[in-house]
């Protein structure tokens, strides 16, 4: 089974920092008892999953967050460290994995998120994008020097079942920001030509790998998009 790379991340660039109270750090809360987490880290978005997939699928799937926390199962670790964040949740009904979900680590969560990134590829139903933001906590914006910056960080990585799904969406959200970017200065109707040529772009870069495996060819156009962060991302989700 063809794998993309490691949780699909190919957007990387800093946001500002997150609003809001930060955690408080109790024995319970704490994942790393022996030294202080540097970021209150946040993964956020929705998978939809297979018809036939269960609960313990799942958590084996997610195994590299949850033992990351230090927790015993899924079911311990899925509850966000804030209380107005859903966490960890499935909807059966739906078939809905939703991510909502706040910790404290170092950078070597992001290895745990590629990890449950590949996991999820074999469960998915569809592509799907997982967001996930490294707020600073050593920096204090009262005591910094006014040349210093917090080391915030945003990671964008996708899933799904096969390439051309993850593209999809990867098309799908590249559209829509380049789209809200330059509506500011041109009318809709005048951007026709320039989602063929990211279209084309896509097609281009996916055609070697189309041709060297036998795989379908990834969707064009679409009905719009899966997902994505159009103009500035807000400090914190909503809900």
């Amino acid at each position: 089974m063809y794998r993309p790379t490691p949780g699909g991340r190919n957007y990387n660039h800093n946001l500002s920092r997150r609003a809001g109270p930060r955690l408080q750090r109790t024995p319970e809360s704490n994942i790393m008892s022996h030294f202080t987490p540097p970021f209150e880290i946040h993964v956020h978005g929705d998978v939809r999953l297979r018809d036939d997939v269960d609960y313990a699928q799942i958590q084996e799937a997610l195994k590299p967050l949850w033992q990351y926390t230090g927790a015993r199962s899924l079911v311990d670790a899925a509850p966000s460290a804030y209380e107005d964040e859903p966490g960890i949740r499935f909807d059966p009904k739906e078939h809905l994995l939703q991510l909502c979900w706040t910790v404290e680590g170092d950078e070597d969560f992001r290895l745990a998120v590629d990890e449950a990134c590949m996991s999820l590829n074999d469960i998915a139903a569809a592509g799907a994008p997982i967001e996930v933001s490294f707020y600073d906590l050593e920096f204090d914006e009262e005591d910094a020097s006014p040349d210093s910056e917090a080391r915030d960080d945003f990671v964008m990585c996708f899933v799904g079942p096969t390439p051309a799904a993850i593209m999809q969406v990867q098309r799908d959200m590249l559209v829509q920001d380049v789209v809200h970017l330059m509506e500011r200065h041109f009318d809709a109707s005048e951007l026709g030509e320039v989602v063929v040529a990211i279209d084309r772009l896509f097609t281009n870069r996916f055609d070697a790998l189309v041709n060297s495996m036998q795989l379908g060819r990834p969707p064009r156009g679409g009905s719009g998009p899966a997902g994505g962060h159009g103009g500035p991302r807000k400090p914190r989700h909503l809900h």
